[in-house]
């Protein structure tokens, strides 16, 4: 079979392509976030911006990983530069990062291709996309030493219609403890270059209303209805870029037997807004752990 590589196209300018140097930030971000691992943990979502900026933030989604027993992380990220109405797979066999190559699982990408529902993307899409990259180095850093294979899925510009439709077809493998689940989304992208100036007078600096805006929504991600989560955003529109990859994931939950809750760990803005000059885009990061006390 051929190998067919994406490069690591971001690294050497969103983040370090030293391979010495990204492994200690890495291990350093994951060590201050002080989290206890947790087979529990079956997905996260975390952030993609440039390291210098989120980092830090996602270490608080990818520190709570168990490596031992996953053997498949399927990647869900939003489409920036590409328009489709439909999710995308990946037409690599693997993908490279400076610290370590992650292989893509081309049996499941081969049984999602024949449901119709999926298209694929081509190389230059793949790689003009950051959203999944910026997880790859994360996830190559926790699974270091444990034989892993990646599911990219590409969750385009999609309906709610399509949001229940993908998470009801991925839901079948939520069940099975060994496949894992990355969501790629940066929260509330604020300022005039981002079209979004929603300010909430009564929490005083426009910070503090991005704040409150952006726990709005983590606290409605958290009950784990989409329904909720697409009434929030119709009413504020809040800009969180990967609103659909979340809304497929919510749905993937309600329609699974395991009962999987989301909890955020962490929230960070890349500056603080004062006036209408100012921007910032804010960083969540969650994990989503089996509820215990539902267990039968």
């Amino acid at each position: 079979m051929v190998t067919k590589v994406r490069k690591p196209s971001h690294a050497g300018s969103w983040y370090t392509d030293n391979p010495k140097k990204l492994s200690e930030e890495l291990e350093g971000w994951l060590n201050s976030s002080g989290l206890t691992k947790s087979s529990d943990v079956r997905g996260v979502i975390a952030p993609h911006a440039g390291y210098s900026y989120s980092g830090r933030a996602a270490a608080y989604a990818f520190g709570n990983i168990d490596p031992s027993n996953i053997k498949r992380v399927f990647l869900l990220g939003p489409s920036h530069h590409y328009y489709t109405p439909k999710c995308a797979l990946s037409t690599a066999t693997v993908y490279k990062t400076p610290i370590g190559d992650l292989s893509i699982d081309l049996e499941v990408n081969e049984q999602l291709k024949a449901t119709g529902k999926f298209e694929t993307m081509d190389i230059q899409v793949d790689e003009a996309e950051h959203s999944m990259e910026m997880h790859l180095p994360y996830l190559a850093k926790v699974f270091e030493g444990h034989p892993v294979k990646i599911v990219p899925i590409l969750v385009g510009a999609v309906s709610a219609e399509s949001e229940a439709m993908y998470g009801e077809l991925l839901s079948q493998f939520v069940d099975d403890p060994t496949n894992f689940f990355s969501i790629s989304s940066d929260f509330c992208h604020w300022g005039s270059r981002f079209n979004y100036m929603y300010h909430d007078k009564k929490h005083g600096p426009i910070y503090k209303s991005i704040e409150a805006l952006d726990k709005m929504g983590m606290d409605i991600i958290e009950t784990g209805d989409p329904d909720s989560f697409k009434k929030y955003l119709s009413e504020y529109d809040n800009t969180i870029c990967g609103r659909h990859p979340i809304s497929v994931f919510l749905h993937m939950l309600k329609n699974s037997s395991t009962k999987i809750k989301v909890k955020f760990l962490r929230y960070e803005q890349s500056s603080q807004c004062h006036n209408t000059r100012d921007s910032s885009v804010s960083y969540a990061s969650a994990a989503a752990k089996v509820d215990a006390s539902n267990s039968s």
